[in-house]
This record gives structure tokens, C-alpha cells and sequence, in this order.
């Protein structure tokens, strides 16, 4: 699906590895992306991972976007 570019793009920008961004996407496809509890628990660890304070107002808006399905689908062209 993405290829080491992709990875190599992320890594370099966050400092975050391949290996650990391949963790948090099998936690993600086995969490309940519907259940706002999880979804705050997510965004906080992905947050942590990145090494970047989530604050309330922030964690409030990213999970209210992915359960109103308002997410990017292209999450490459973010990067």
C-alpha cells in the first residue's frame, strides 16, 4: 500500500520508525474506530509516538472528525 518512500517521508519529518508506525496501523485496524473512548486513548498514543502534545481542544476536534467520517482519505498528500 505505501511504499518506503512514504515511510522514509514520515520518519524524517517525526522521527518515528516504520516499525512503529506499522504497530500503531495493526492497533488501529483491530480498535473500534466508532467508540470515542478508544478513539481518545489512540489519538493521545499516536500523539506520544510523535512526541507531540494532544491538547483537549485538539484531541475533541480530530475525534469528532473521524466519527463524522470527515477524515482526508489521501493521507499521503498530507505528508
Amino acid at each position: 500500500m505505501f511504499g518506503d518512500s512514504f515511510f522514509k517521508k514520515v520518519e524524517d519529518k517525526s522521527g518515528v520508525s516504520k516499525e512503529t508506525i506499522m504497530s500503531l496501523a495493526n492497533k488501529l485496524q483491530k480498535s473500534n474506530m466508532k467508540d470515542e473512548k478508544v478513539l481518545r486513548e489512540l489519538v493521545q498514543e499516536i500523539g506520544g509516538v510523535a512526541g507531540k502534545e494532544v491538547s483537549k481542544e485538539k484531541e475533541d476536534k480530530i475525534v469528532n472528525a473521524i466519527l463524522k467520517d470527515n477524515v482526508p482519505k489521501d493521507i499521503d498528500k498530507m505528508i
